[in-house]
């Protein structure tokens, strides 16, 4: 009956059946509930339905049955970290590193959720190994970059990404990322070179504002609040282009010998607003408080 019972279910399965074959997987698991092939078949089911709350405690139940398998122990941590159930989806990946430890994507994967964790160094040997198995895969040289930027070690970081670049459909977050560790590494002409590069295929709020920091760096002032601006077109509320305006302004009054009190005026109008924005800001709190 366990035999006909899986082979009704795959049949169902692959004729799109999905109900009536996860039925017949539950029957076959009612006569033998030790049957993991039969756990392992209903959550992917459920899972490529996108159930992922039932496609876990399907996968448990099959990591428990066969710690050794493979696959239960490295689709539980996915099904985990899909759930954003990131602690319990490290210990999976782990057990599934233990049986198979140069398995590409366990690697990449648990790198990924160390980092989601705020466990950069942590993720970092994983993020590695990941690399050194998928040299020319984009995803893990991407994750790899974003490790070393949280480990501050931004050329480290900034290699790692321009790789992906070349492995990679360019995408916003990958260019904001670049941008970021070129930036801490002061090479501002290459960080507004990416960002004039976003700008142009895929504008946003925080490309604007950051390519406002770099003309900022690169003393292009007049260049920068032009960018500060454009980035509050996109978004009104991103204070941190707020914060942009408001030092480009207050700048221009200064060098105005203090004359020029209408760009004081809307520079303290911009400080005031990111503020309410995002009220911890010590920094914008002492600039408000030093120039009212």
């Amino acid at each position: 009956y366990k035999r006909q019972s899986l082979e009704r279910a795959a049949l169902l399965e692959s004729q799109g059946l999905y109900s009536q074959a996860l039925a017949e997987f539950e029957r076959a698991i009612e006569h033998n509930p030790r049957l993991t092939v039969a756990y392992m078949s209903a959550a992917e089911i459920h899972r490529k339905q996108g159930n992922l709350d039932k496609a876990e405690p399907m996968y448990a139940q099959a990591a428990v049955l066969e710690p050794k398998n493979f696959s239960a122990q490295y689709l539980h941590g996915l099904t985990l970290q899909l759930l954003d159930r990131i602690s319990e989806a490290v210990s999976a990946y782990l057990r599934a590193l233990a049986i198979k430890p140069g398995d590409f994507n366990a690697n990449l994967n648990l790198g990924t959720a160390f980092l989601q964790l705020g466990e950069p160094a942590q993720a970092l040997p994983y993020a590695q190994r990941a690399v050194q198995l998928e040299g020319r895969d984009g995803a893990a040289r991407t994750n790899l970059g974003a490790i070393y930027a949280a480990l501050n070690r931004h050329e480290d970081a900034v290699t790692e990404f321009q790789q992906a670049a070349e492995l990679t459909p360019l995408s916003a977050p990958l260019l904001l990322n670049l941008a970021d560790s070129l930036g801490k590494t002061g090479r501002y002409e290459e960080m507004v070179n990416t960002l004039e590069q976003l700008g142009r295929t895929e504008p946003s709020a925080a490309g604007y504002e950051r390519l406002g920091t770099g003309l900022f760096k690169l003393r292009r002032y007049d260049e920068a609040l032009t960018a500060f601006r454009k980035s509050l077109e996109i978004d009104p509320n991103h204070y941190p282009a707020l914060n942009g305006v408001g030092v480009c302004l207050l700048n221009q009054w200064i060098w105005s010998k203090q004359e020029d009190e209408a760009a004081r005026d809307e520079a303290l109008r911009s400080l005031r607003r990111s503020l309410q924005i995002e009220r911890n800001q010590p920094k914008i709190m002492e600039l408000v408080g030093r120039y009212k």
